[in-house]
């Protein structure tokens, strides 16, 4: 299979790469693969740089099998024969992840998919002798996730490129940081593979999603909201913010001191 992206695609993969230095010799890379547009891509990209980089690293892929429904097996033949042409080894694995979010009672099934997806993927891969695991996480999913974690949670957060698991001692990569969703999406007309349709039931339905649409209606108003939250993820970009709050305790000595004048009647 020829493996050829523009050269737009090309300086956003190497800008992540050598900005976070995700990719060292002597790595062993698994790869998540869902079958959707953005893993795809991924595995795509990485096949690419693996002719294309000086530097002596391996790759491989897994799909994790949700158990969502019984007709997944379809999907998985198609990632299979698509890893094949890209000379990526490629393995599958079934997580019941959909009996799991059954028996959460109504918490956050994309919080509990995404954990332990995460998870069986990170084992995998440890299992397998790989000390990296590449995830196809965008652009769009860092900002979203970081105006997601301030909406919902009341914390300034989000993903970051590279990730120690030290627990796991796996270290997390996303070589797609840089990409917009839509370039993905674009990409598509060169690698050809029509992506595995999601068989999660809530798909579409979801806070993310909600998040994702807010963006876009407000940026209508303010076209320079997308580019001002991906500017408030980086570290620099904190300005003055109160101190933390101060439990009872360490405000124990402040408090007599104003009601009784004296510090030492405490």
């Amino acid at each position: 299979m020829k493996i050829n992206l523009p050269q737009l695609y090309f300086s956003k993969l190497m800008r992540a790469i050598t900005e976070f230095e995700l990719i060292e010799n002597g790595d062993n890379i698994m790869i998540g693969v869902s079958g959707g547009k953005d893993s795809i891509f991924l595995a795509y990209a990485m096949a690419m740089m693996k002719m294309r980089l000086k530097k002596d690293f391996n790759i491989k892929a897994v799909t994790i099998n949700p158990m969502f429904s019984n007709d997944f097996g379809e999907g998985v033949e198609r990632i299979s024969e698509f890893m094949k042409e890209l000379e990526i080894p490629f393995d599958t694995i079934d997580v019941d992840i959909a009996g799991t979010i059954k028996a959460q009672n109504g918490k956050d099934p994309c919080y509990s998919c995404a954990f332990f997806r995460r998870g069986a993927v990170n084992r995998f891969a440890k299992e397998h002798g790989c000390n990296k695991v590449a995830y196809a996480h965008h652009h769009d999913d860092a900002v979203e996730t970081f105006f997601m974690s301030l909406l919902y949670s009341g914390q300034i957060h989000t993903f970051t490129p590279k990730t120690y698991l030290d627990k796991m001692d796996v270290t997390v990569i996303r070589p797609l940081v840089y990409f917009r969703e839509q370039e993905i999406i674009d990409a598509i007309e060169y690698h050809g593979f029509q992506p595995v349709p999601s068989p999660c039931p809530y798909d579409g339905n979801t806070i993310r999603q909600t998040v994702k649409e807010l963006i876009v209606s407000m940026s209508k108003d303010n076209p320079q909201l997308y580019p001002h939250l991906a500017s408030a993820m980086r570290e620099n970009a904190v300005g003055e913010l109160w101190p933390a709050a101060k439990n009872r305790k360490e405000m124990k000595k402040a408090y007599f001191s104003y009601m009784y004048g004296a510090e030492n009647k405490i």
